[in-house]
């Protein structure tokens, strides 16, 4: 090992001595670097550029360092590890020097903590990536943009682009352009296996910005080195949410009463009950059916999220993909029309599960097993009620998903989504699920007020599967148009 390296692979030991003897390298490292640098003083003495460098250099890697320690003081699981990384951190400090402290509490910046991908802007998945890209050896000049990486990736760019923000632009032509090239062309089994990592990690930033979920302690943004005010909290605390006050005692619901939430659940279980009543006694016809679909997928269009808000704090990975203002874009601009995806002609169950595990085996049955899970899942509740059947509502939470995305179930009676689903939770869902990045907590907080948090992390679930599929369907027609 280096001199200038630092193994912390020692503290997941589970014998104590081997623990002990890593956390003492790395305290001893720790005061090499803290040799390096000056403590922090209100007029430091001019130095030269060379000199400057080198002092701003080894401060950066202390400063890694530290971050990391102030993780592994608040997250290890060994107590051992979490004191002995504390009392570096005290020790470092009393030296002068400055050490980070954590932004926000607990994994999320939605859910109380006593609870619970490049192209979205994902921060958290990108730094979770990038570490594990290095931990196993790859190449670090791919990081430094999508132009340094092989041209095979980077050829998978424009069709990652469309997949995260207009799949249903997807077409035959994408697929050959990427199968066909000469040099650095794709398999079929290739393209399938890239096309179902890059949806999965579409729906798991919205997972991520859905949920709340904030950067590791010792990444960007989720730690600083500023000094709190003397109300002990900061203008970077604010932006996170953080205002001093112990949230887990706030009500979700904001200035609304109790009362009026509770109303609100009672509603949305009537409407539940009506609709099964009409359903039972009545059905609507197919021209109806497939009228009601068309007016909520024009609707849906209109639904929009407030970009004036704080949304979730990002570093800039806008290294790591091309085209940074290509985005989300409804169905019909300026009059475009885009056809409508009728699930009874191409469908997961039918079509895309059997390709998938043709091409990449076993994955097929992995994905349907997600998605039946994710879609089935319930604790038979609805706030404060138990033994409910949420059937209904799960299907219309999935069902007004797809038909943001054009996606049309022939059997299924678009009118009982206006019913079901408020325009605030339309707003929290076409935002996660459409640009997740500028979901907030306010977004998080309007939507289903007495509801308890596990019922909406719930709900992340069924967005993101969802989502998932939607993805899948068009790049599965698309590879299967081109087959054919």
């Amino acid at each position: 090992m280096e001199e200038g390296e630092v193994r912390w692979d020692g503290l997941c030991s589970r014998d104590a001595s081997t623990r002990d003897a890593a956390l003492e390298n790395i305290r001893q490292a720790v005061l090499r670097r803290t040799t390096q640098i000056s403590p922090v003083k209100e007029d430091p003495p001019p130095e030269s550029s060379e000199g400057h460098l080198a002092s701003a250099t080894a401060l950066e890697r202390l400063n890694e360092m530290l971050a990391r320690l102030l993780m592994l003081s608040k997250r290890c699981p060994f107590r051992d590890v979490r004191e002995k990384s504390a009392s570096i951190l005290s020790n470092v400090q009393e030296l002068g020097i400055r050490i980070p402290r954590p932004l926000g509490h607990g994994p999320s910046r939605f859910i109380p903590e006593k609870e619970a991908a490049a192209r979205h802007q994902c921060s958290y998945l990108v730094n979770l990536h990038v570490n594990d890209f290095l931990h196993v050896g790859g190449d670090p000049k791919w990081l430094n943009g999508l132009e340094n990486a092989p041209h095979k990736l980077q050829n998978l760019g424009e069709l990652n682009k469309i997949l995260a923000h207009r799949p249903w632009l997807i077409t035959k032509e994408h697929i050959e352009q990427l199968l066909k090239t000469e040099e650095h062309s794709w398999s079929l089994a290739e393209l399938i296996h890239a096309v179902v990592l890059l949806t999965h990690y579409h729906s798991l930033a919205s997972f991520t910005f859905g949920c709340g979920i904030s950067p590791e302690i010792h990444c960007e943004g989720g730690h600083t080195f500023k000094l709190p005010s003397v109300s002990n909290y900061c203008i970077c605390d604010i932006t996170n949410g953080n205002h001093g006050v112990d949230e887990t005692h706030v009500s979700p619901a904001g200035s609304i009463s109790t009362t009026e939430s509770f109303c609100e659940v009672e509603a949305l279980m009537e409407k539940m009950k009506k609709l099964q009543e009409c359903r039972d006694e009545e059905e609507a016809s197919q021209e109806e059916m497939a009228t009601r679909f068309e007016r909520e997928k024009r609707e849906s269009m209109s639904v929009c999220c407030s970009e004036d808000e704080e949304s979730a704090p990002t570093r800039d990975v806008s290294r790591h993909f091309e085209d940074t203002s290509y985005g989300y874009k409804d169905f019909s601009r300026h009059g475009m029309h885009v056809p409508t995806f009728r699930v009874q002609d191409y469908s997961w169950e039918d079509h895309g599960y059997s390709l998938v595990n043709r091409l990449y085996p076993d994955v097929g049955q992995l994905i349907d097993e997600k998605f039946h899970i994710a879609y089935d899942l319930t604790y038979n509740t609805m706030a404060m009620h138990k033994d409910v059947d949420t059937s209904m509502l799960r299907r219309a939470i999935w069902n007004y998903i797809h038909c943001m995305f054009g996606i049309r179930y022939d059997d299924y009676d678009y009118g009982e989504i206006n019913q079901l689903l408020d325009r605030s939770f339309k707003v929290y869902i076409k935002t996660v699920v459409c640009t997740p990045e500028k979901t907030t907590k306010r977004m998080y907080d309007s939507f289903w007020r007495q509801f308890k948090h596990s019922e909406k992390v719930h709900v992340n679930l069924l967005l993101v599967e969802a989502r998932m599929q939607a993805e899948l369907l068009y790049a599965l027609r698309a590879i299967t148009h081109y087959m054919t």
